[in-house]
């Protein structure tokens, strides 16, 4: 068993999805846990579900202010976060590049890649000063290969992808590990949008025949941010069934 006793995780939109799981797998694992995030009845009621030290939080990964208010809080109650997962993303999958809207492009460049950056940078001055911390950004197998009509997507978990290298080599003399994690098709309900044909094909694409479970990649999670993976950083674990291989 993982224990991460004495732990305070922050886990962005971890309301509901990929997010709901790793903040049950963090609690689980005796960790503080903050929900930042996320649509605000389902994240209360995952933490009165949770109990304990699990909180739900308001929070606008996009915002600079909003991240300093948040941190505030966090300390305020549990000290300073130990755990961050930069969970919060959204999955708008438009038409193809001649007509994807820049509005599209800013929505998914605001929530996926700036909320990714503002909380890195938020996390890492207190991690420094505690002397280490885990850091983890959620990217995307699309950041291992294109799929149509996704640029706007795409372009925000390459960019994940990239900046969890650089603060890796940046943090590391800190105590401060980043990973990624990318997930294939995972049975959540961001992939309602998708068409049965087209859920049809990357099944049959996929090695193990299957969606994955929000739960298979929150254990990806903890083993990153657990002593278990203490001589990782920098790393990409993909959870895609083999859809990549």
């Amino acid at each position: 068993m993982v224990s991460l006793d004495g732990q305070v995780a922050v886990v962005t939109g971890g309301a509901r999805g990929i997010g709901a799981a790793i903040v049950r797998t963090l609690a689980g694992a005796g960790a503080a846990t903050v929900i930042a995030g996320g649509r605000e009845t389902d994240g209360r009621a995952l933490a009165d579900e949770l109990g304990g030290d699990a909180v739900y939080e308001s929070h606008d990964v996009g915002c600079e202010r909003s991240w300093d208010h948040l941190l505030a809080r966090v300390s305020a109650r549990f000290g300073a976060p130990t755990i961050l997962v930069n969970n919060a993303g959204i999955y708008r999958p438009g038409p193809d590049v001649a007509d994807t809207t820049p509005e599209n492009f800013d929505e998914h460049y605001r929530v996926n890649q700036r909320g990714t950056f503002l909380g890195m940078r938020a996390v890492a001055g207190p991690m420094k000063t505690a002397g280490g911390g885990a850091i983890v950004n959620i990217s995307s197998i699309a950041s291992h290969r294109p799929y149509p009509n996704q640029i706007s997507y795409a372009t925000t978990k390459w960019a994940v992808r990239g900046m969890t290298k650089c603060a890796a080599v940046e943090l590391g003399a800190h105590g401060i590990r980043v990973n990624s994690v990318h997930p294939g098709f995972i049975d959540t309900e961001m992939l309602d949008v998708i068409t049965d044909e087209w859920n049809e094909q990357v099944l049959a694409a996929t090695p193990l025949g299957r969606r994955g479970l929000a739960e298979e990649v929150a254990e990806t999670v903890l083993f990153l941010v657990s002593p278990s993976s203490a001589f990782v950083t920098g790393a990409e674990l993909v959870v895609d069934g083999g859809l990549a291989a």
